[in-house]
């Protein structure tokens, strides 16, 4: 891994993924979006969503908001399956230095290599440091 921007927020997102039920990966996506362009913050979560999901081998998948519960912090999502409602990844976007940084988890199934590549390669990304 290269030099890490942020040794708190890695250490964070490092901390989830400790061992629990299902074995994690995670990433943190760095974006050049600020806090005012919240449709390009939809649109690029919905592009993630999209490209974990098919790293994954999920299907199709959807994207909860925790709107109806109180587990849920603002700014908080996760990916669903839409036959099961099974976890596909959950992520928190976080504004950092007056841009989001988005840091997302999900299961180990995926070429965390490939996943990487393809996330760096979307809009307003800035770049991408993966969460072994």
């Amino acid at each position: 891994m290269g030099e890490t921007l942020d040794d708190d927020l890695y250490r964070r997102t490092k901390a989830l993924l400790e061992p629990g039920e299902i074995e994690l990966l995670g990433a943190v996506v760095h974006t050049d979006l600020g806090g005012e362009e919240d449709l390009e913050m939809h649109e690029l979560t919905v592009d993630i969503n999209r490209s974990i999901a098919d790293h994954a081998g999920k299907g199709e998948t959807y994207i909860y908001a925790g709107n109806d519960t109180d587990e849920f912090a603002s700014n908080q999502f996760q990916g669903l399956t839409l036959d099961e409602e099974s976890f596909v990844w959950e992520c928190q976007q976080l504004l950092r230095d007056g841009t989001f940084d988005i840091v997302f988890y999900y299961e180990a199934t995926v070429d965390q290599a490939s996943l990487v590549d393809d996330l760096a390669a979307l809009a307003h990304v800035d770049g991408v440091t993966a969460v072994p």
